[in-house]
């Protein structure tokens, strides 16, 4: 008998029978316990448990039932796991402290915020919440799959088809075998306001929605029990990620006492805090001498709301006193956000997008699944009706057809063969009560078959056209928005800890300003007051020997800003981090803000705002040769530099540009020439491109300027010797790419040659700098417009040997401005 025994036994590798059985113990525990679905955001249990007060119809329009009949329902039906684990559940889905929203309307002791337990399930009641009718809804109307409990005896449903985001809309906690899931409770209304968001963009504009879209919708999470969240630089690296830490602090207040002393009070704790243990905290932490000042500490929560009063001594700072509370204490938690959820029963981390265009699939199918099946009622209801209608209008032969029939089946037989009606038909006319041959009757099954057809017509639509079936989805989900939703609990407020510099810097109008020697500063606009052209203007700024005013621009503090070298490189900063000045210094020089080449010069700048996939930069050299490249291929501009066109020995870039490829552009020279063209006459070249012939020049000439054709009405063109005009812009006509172009200003030794032109509006207004360092200010609606053959009038009067260096367009808002009576109308214009 004993070799018997030994017979039966097996070695085994207990290595791989351990990891084997573990594998699926944690497979299990991942899947059918620990883990949300994200569709419905619940677990196993708390689904059934919902489910299982469906059936039992514990609805919230019903009176509550026994928690003990519930659990035990659960438990015999679908989850034999023990009551316990079941009832911790049903209360967790009762807390109003737990949930943003409860799924269960509990009646008796459901424990509290202080971490006490609830009654034993023998005292306690339940029933579903309004708001969880929407998770069950349509569950009878084939909208989800059903599989068999664990010894098949029942069925219970996969999933819930859950009408609202349930989770994101009331959060989740769970560790399972290697991960874990924390998701933060939402505020409803935001949740739903970002499907719709995504339902609109979709059905409006054909095209998918960014997470910035849904971030300036969902401003961050909303816990039922209030606090602050310090902050923004958590929320979006857990949406934008599906991991981030969030800091939660208390709502306090500091009251003033009769006896002069100071109380803090706390009305609001952060999520998951037990208020007891807080104060039990508190109080050690004024036994041990590590926050001095507290004479008492009481809890004076009631039914009203929460209380916690800290009242402190006369001589200390209660300030003071509050942060040590904050460092030491849950009186500031941080809620570790892990967006992990069941996607088609694997593990995954989710961004906040990701969810939300997860439970809108979820909600196609479930309206797509319940449409059909309503469809299918419908015209099974129809084809009854229509054969109910064909035996009204026959009704005597179906009477005789019935009376000489010995039973059912004959009869049936005999209507089937007559009128060519199915079987169901034929039912259905045996079956009619002989009240249904009133005209009253005929009358209700005309319109009912009117109605039917409307509904049927109405289903197709939907499965035919997903906008018109998003559109349901919106409606539906915006009415529970409207029903159930309101204001936000928790506030978001700011972090110390939680801004950059650009945060710290407001974002206002600048004046940028670089001289030929290569000193750079900021000014403020209100340096400059307008004044009429033909004034003296005011001092820019000190300049030494031989250098001057070479770029002029306005922008805002936070634009970027594009350096564009003699050798063809490109740096870029903001336009904060160069020092602001005053008016008259001189600046800082270039070279102690970039990390320029030996011998490099910065030769154009421009201001833009943001990098954009279909925006170009459009360069102009003084040879006339123009290039176009994308604006993405300058994202990563390092510390020291970037290659942005390759220059001959003799050329030099002069302007550039950001556009977007629809426009025309205009090169104006030095001797009064200018070419018109398509900006798509350029193709499109790689950074490190020498470019194409934009204008042929005459030897000597060179291009001073270049505009884009909706820049502005008219073009300024200004001369070294003071004089300028408005030329209207369609007086230059396009031509193809590489012409000579034609005459647009008459150069007389009297103007000089041409210093700048700029492409404006009557409304705009524009700077002049001397080589002197002296710049006027002057509204463009002061310039006379003139042809293009003609030399303009005076704009700056200029003392002997003193020239005009450059001109630029005041680019800011008119409200900033400040229009002086400063300098009058010269009286040496002339108009040649």
């Amino acid at each position: 008998m004993d070799d018997k025994i030994f017979d039966n036994i097996n070695d085994v590798d207990l290595k791989k029978t351990m990891e084997n059985s573990y594998i699926d113990y944690a497979m299990s525990v991942i899947v059918s316990r620990a883990l949300p679905d994200v569709r419905d955001g619940l677990k196993p249990v708390q689904r059934r448990i919902l489910y299982s007060m469906n059936e039992m119809s514990n609805t919230y329009d019903k009176p509550h039932k026994k928690c003990a009949r519930i659990v035990g329902d659960t438990m015999g039906k679908y989850h034999p796991h023990g009551d316990s684990s079941i009832y911790g559940a049903l209360v967790n889905m009762a807390q109003d402290w737990s949930m943003r929203y409860t799924l269960v309307d509990g009646h008796g002791n459901f424990g509290s915020v202080d971490g006490d337990g609830a009654a034993a399930m023998r005292y306690t009641e339940a029933r579903l919440d309004k708001i969880a009718n929407h998770m069950i809804e349509d569950l009878g109307k084939d909208t989800v799959d059903f599989m068999p409990n664990y010894d098949e005896t029942e069925k219970e449903p996969v999933v819930l088809p859950s009408r609202f985001p349930n989770l994101l809309v009331n959060g989740t906690t769970g560790i399972a075998v290697g991960m874990a899931t924390n998701i933060p409770p939402h505020n409803l209304r935001e949740v739903i306001g970002a499907v719709v968001k995504i339902i609109d963009n979709q059905v409006e504009e054909n095209r998918t929605t960014t997470i910035d879209e849904i971030l300036e919708i969902v401003k961050g999470p909303d816990f039922p029990t209030g606090a602050e969240i310090m902050g923004t630089a958590g929320i979006n690296e857990a949406y934008r990620t599906g991991r981030g830490k969030i800091r939660v602090r208390a709502v306090t207040n500091i009251e003033p006492m009769d006896n002069g002393k100071n109380r803090i009070v706390v009305t609001e704790l952060p999520y998951m805090v037990n208020k007891a243990r807080l104060v039990e905290k508190i109080a050690e932490l004024h036994k041990e001498k590590r926050v001095d000042g507290i004479t008492d500490l009481r809890d004076e929560s009631d039914r009203q709301g929460m209380r916690v009063v800290i009242e402190l001594r006369r001589d200390v700072n209660p300030n003071i006193v509050l942060n040590q509370l904050y460092k030491h204490t849950q009186l500031q938690d941080t809620f570790g956000v892990i967006m992990l959820a069941l996607v088609d029963n694997q593990p995954k981390i989710l961004t906040l997008l990701e969810l939300l265009n997860y439970y809108l699939d979820h909600q196609k199918d479930v309206v797509t699944r319940r449409t059909k099946y309503e469809l299918n009622k419908a015209e099974e209801r129809a084809h009854i009706v229509e054969g109910l209608l064909i035996a009204q209008d026959n009704i005597d032969e179906v009477i005789k057809i019935i009376r000489a029939s010995s039973n059912t089946q004959q009869a049936k037989e005999g209507l089937i063969s007559r009128f060519g009606l199915s079987d169901a038909q034929a039912q259905a006319i045996v079956d009619m009560r002989l009240r249904s041959l009133t005209g009253l009757e005929r009358e209700k099954l005309e319109a009912e078959y009117e109605e039917l057809k409307k509904k049927i017509e109405y289903y197709k639509s939907i499965l035919g056209d997903e906008n018109i079936l998003l559109g349901v989805i919106k409606t539906e989900i915006s009415q529970i928005a409207d029903k159930y939703g309101d204001e936000r609990r928790t506030s978001i407020g700011f972090d110390e800890f939680d801004i950059s510099m650009e945060d710290l810097i407001p974002e206002t109008n600048t004046v940028i300003t670089m001289t030929k020697l290569g000193y750079i500063k900021r000014m403020s606009t209100d340096n400059f007051k307008s004044q009429h052209r033909g004034g003296k203007g005011i001092k820019g700024m000190e300049t030494i020997e031989n250098d001057y005013i070479e770029e002029l621009f306005m922008t805002t503090s936070h634009h970027y800003l594009m350096f564009f070298t003699s050798t063809g490189r490109v740096y870029r900063i903001k336009a904060y981090e160069i020092p602001e000045a005053s008016r008259t210094s001189r600046g800082t020089a270039i070279i102690n803000i970039l990390q320029l080449q030996p011998d490099e010069k910065i030769t154009t700048v421009i201001p833009f705002k943001e990098y954009e996939e279909d925006k170009f930069l459009l360069m102009a050299t003084k040879n006339g040769i123009v290039k176009k490249t994308s604006l993405m291929d300058y994202v990563n501009v390092r510390k020291k530099g970037l290659t942005a066109i390759a220059l001959r020995d003799d050329d030099k870039l002069i302007d550039v540009m950001v556009t977007d490829n629809t426009k025309e552009a205009l090169l104006i020279t030095n001797f009064g020439q200018c070419i018109r063209f398509k900006e798509t006459d350029v193709r499109k070249t790689g950074r490190n491109t020498f470019g194409v012939i934009g204008m042929n020049m005459i030897p000597g000439d060179t291009v001073v300027s270049m505009q884009l054709s909706d820049m502005g009405e008219y073009m300024l063109i200004a001369s070294e010797k003071g004089l300028g005009k408005l030329t209207r812009m369609d007086d230059f006509s396009a031509q193809n790419r590489g012409g000579k172009g034609v005459k647009c200003y008459k150069v007389l030794e009297k103007t000089g040659n041409i210093v700048g032109a700029k492409a404006v509006n009557k409304d705009d207004e524009i700077m002049m700098i001397t080589t002197a360092g002296v710049i006027i200010r002057m509204p463009v609606e002061n310039i006379s417009v003139l042809g293009r053959i003609t030399s303009g009038v005076k704009l700056i009067n200029l003392d002997e040997d003193i020239l005009v260096a450059s001109i630029a367009k005041v680019k800011e808002d008119k409200s900033l401005m400040d229009y002086s009576e400063e300098g009058q109308p010269s009286q040496e214009e002339e108009q040649e």
